[in-house]
Formats: structure tokens, sequence, C-alpha cells
């Protein structure tokens, strides 16, 4: 029985380090390959190749902006002193751009309707902007016909 025992003095086996050695050298080759494959457009690409270089910008469509003068109008019942100025500016196709400038007392005329309207409360709302634009521009683009005006950018909301 006393041969089976080891002794006690004797140094324990080393690990061995080849796994971690190998997993550290997979894991870099893995990244690099995988940053490689990403970088080259193998993986990922959005259809351009960045081996050519720069790649050539596609062209803006044909656009102009007709400003809008600024609206001023008194919001809810006279005591309160509420006033609201509002500026735009519409997004049209370069060709209509004139036809749409002509038209512009008539489109003041609307969103100054459309603005005096609104309930003073729903200006409390952090969507109100959203919906008020939504309108205005359908009220607009009645107003000019179909195709001319594609959005409207708002440029000054002040509400005091």
């Amino acid at each position: 029985m006393a041969e089976a025992e080891q002794p006690r003095d004797a140094a324990p086996k080393k690990k061995s380090r080849m796994p971690l050695l190998i997993g550290l050298v997979l894991a870099l080759l893995l990244g690099g390959s995988g940053f490689y494959a990403t970088w080259s457009g193998l993986i990922l690409a959005a259809g351009t190749d960045h081996a050519d270089g720069a790649a050539e910008p596609n062209p803006l469509p044909d656009i102009s902006f007709v400003p809008v003068g600024s609206v001023i109008v008194s919001i809810g019942p006279g005591e309160d002193g509420r006033h609201l100025r509002f500026t735009s500016q519409l997004e049209v196709a370069g060709s209509h751009a004139a036809e749409v400038t002509s038209l512009l007392p008539r489109i003041v005329d609307v969103m100054n309707g459309y603005l005096r309207a609104i309930d003073p409360t729903e200006f409390d709302d952090s969507a109100a902007l959203v919906r008020m634009r939504a309108q205005l521009l359908r009220r607009i683009q009645i107003v000019t016909g179909d195709g001319r005006v594609r959005d409207l950018l708002i440029t000054e909301f002040v509400l005091n």
C-alpha cells in the first residue's frame, strides 16, 4: 500500500497552454478575416465598391423652396394675449416654383384660417406640430393642385 501512494514532495503536473494559444490564434484569424470581408464589401455591401475610391453621388432632384411670409395669429380668447408666429417654406418641383409663388396670397389665407381655428389646448400636445404640418400641407396641396407642392418645411414656430 505504501507503494500505491504518490510522494507528496513531487511537483504537480503543469497544465498545457496549447489550447489557450490555439484559441487566441483562431480568434485573431477569424476577427481579421471578418474585418477584411466587411471592409472589402464581400458581406454587408451597400451596393458601392470601396475599391474604386469615391463613388459618384446621386444627382439631387429638381426642387425649389418657396418662402412663405411669417404668419402671426392670436390664439384663444383675446384676454390671454397668446400669439403664434409661424414661418415656413414650401418644397416644390423646380418647374412649378413660379406657379406656386403666384398663389402665395391664397396659401397664406388658408394657413391663417387653419391656424386661427386650432383649439388652444392642442398646442400642449407633443404631436400637435406633426398634425398641424400634415393638415396645412394637405390644404396647401388642394389650393395649388396635385403634384406642385411636395412638402411643407416649418422654419419658425413660436407660441407666446
